[in-house]
């Protein structure tokens, strides 16, 4: 008697993303992609993400949510923790008994079935990730990276599949996604004061990592930056830890080969160089690499335009005071005699309500000749319908405009269309303009302004 096959047994298992075009979301279903499964997704909007996920063979889904896409051959859905619990989808995929899991707890699974290396704290993030990533495949690790941005050394994407052990990811603060993250080795930049929708204050956000980090496993550690005061206040009692410092000899060094501008760069290489030294790699392998490294999408990334006329672009993805602040820092002491302007979108109103003090100080102090404002970019899902009504990019540089540090012009435009109008009637040639912010400002001027390239 024969044995009737399974109708589905030789065919590829089917996981659905929904927030596909998200940039965390996209590198897991990379991963699942060179995994050999079978992706579909859906995203509100279409962006160079989905584009390139479609490329790569995934089926992609632009628009309203649709319950139909959620078919019961799918394994998994994965959503992102911007996506609420009645979306269309998430409700189809329950109904059917279809395991669901959230972008932190999906990639928290995979982080327990390797020797994880988990970079976190408020800044830096994907470029150490990045950095790290790019140095262990140097060295012959052959590490899977899952990444919040996409490195030209990866071809031009976010997410690496190596066939070791080692997992590097980047372990987001925001909505306490790190806390489904079980790391060999956890590395904390720096912690400052942000995603107050989630922490309320820079205590409890203290207090959560510390307690998380308290928690690791024996074998674990932590790499911390010893220079900065809020980690130092959480790791007196950590067992297991290895600090760095801008003030270790290899600082110098690093300022000498890195090619990319700022000393939080140099601060980035060394957590990077730490971990190197902590899994025993060879320093000259570990320099070799960061040498490499020559940054990454939206990281002080660099397009010669010229279109009106000659001049310097430079777009980041910075929506922290303290962003704003290191990366126009950076672009003056790469370019100390050039005219710089810097084109910032504010992201979320919450942030730019809690903040707003930092960013008046911060803005009215940078090292620039020109400041434009545009209108905050609303984040839907995570915004207090009151607070927007207290707070407008306006309002923000009317404040700049009233300090007494404030920058030579401040100029407060809305619309991101008007802002190309506004860079063809007024760049001179040879300017430096720094397109900076996190929302929409990329998808709607940047890439309208180096499209010819």
């Amino acid at each position: 008697m024969k044995l009737k096959k399974h109708p589905y047994k030789n065919m590829k298992k089917k996981i659905h993303f929904i927030g596909i075009g998200g940039i965390g979301v996209s590198a897991l279903a990379k991963y699942y992609l060179k995994k050999g499964w079978q992706v579909s997704g859906s995203d509100l909007a279409q962006s160079e993400i989905t584009l390139q996920m479609k490329e790569l063979g995934a089926t992609i889904h632009i628009g309203k949510p649709k319950a139909s896409l959620i078919t019961a051959k799918i394994a998994k859905v994965i959503f992102s923790p911007a996506v609420p619990k009645n979306h269309k989808e998430r409700i189809a995929a329950r109904k059917k008994k279809i395991q669901e899991l959230s972008y932190p707890k999906a990639l928290g699974e995979l982080s327990k079935k390797h020797y994880t290396i988990a970079i976190s704290g408020t800044h830096g993030k994907s470029t150490t990730t990045a950095m790290l990533g790019l140095l262990l495949t140097k060295a012959g690790f052959d590490p899977t990276v899952i990444v919040g941005t996409r490195l030209k050394e990866f071809g031009n994407t976010n997410c690496r599949v190596g066939k070791s052990k080692y997992l590097v990811i980047e372990a987001d603060e925001y909505a306490k996604s790190f806390l489904n993250y079980s790391p060999r080795i956890m590395v904390l930049t720096n912690l400052e004061t942000d995603h107050l929708e989630t922490y309320g204050s820079l205590q409890n956000i203290l207090s959560t990592f510390k307690n998380y980090l308290l928690a690791l496993p024996k074998e674990s550690i932590t790499i911390v930056n010893n220079d900065d005061k809020n980690i130092q206040k959480i790791i007196q009692s950590l067992p297991r830890k290895i600090g760095y410092s801008l003030a270790q000899k290899d600082a110098k060094k690093l300022r000498k080969i890195l090619q990319v501008p700022g000393e939080h760069n140099v601060a980035n290489a060394l957590a990077a160089l730490t971990v190197a030294r902590y899994l025993n790699i060879p320093d000259h392998k570990s320099y070799a690499a960061l040498k490499e490294y020559r940054g990454s999408w939206r990281r002080f990334e660099i397009f010669r335009l010229k279109n009106p006329i000659p001049y310097t672009l430079v777009s980041d993805y910075g929506h922290h005071p303290t962003e704003v602040r290191v990366t126009m820092e950076a672009a003056r002491k790469k370019w100390p005699r050039k005219k710089i302007w810097l084109i910032f979108q504010p992201h979320q109103y919450k942030r730019t309500y809690y903040l707003f003090e930092e960013f008046v100080d911060v803005l009215s102090r940078l090292p620039i000749e020109k400041l434009i404002l545009t209108d905050i970019y609303y984040v839907a899902g995570r915004e207090d319908p009151g607070i927007k009504q207290r707070v407008s990019a306006q309002k923000l540089a009317r404040a700049v405009i009233r300090t007494k540090h404030c920058v030579p012009n401040v100029t407060y435009i809305p619309i991101l269309q008007d802002i190309q109008r506004h860079l063809k009637e007024n760049l001179k040639g040879g300017e430096v303009v720094v397109v900076m912010g996190a929302g929409d400002i990329y998808q709607n001027l940047t890439l309208q302004l180096t499209r010819s390239l």
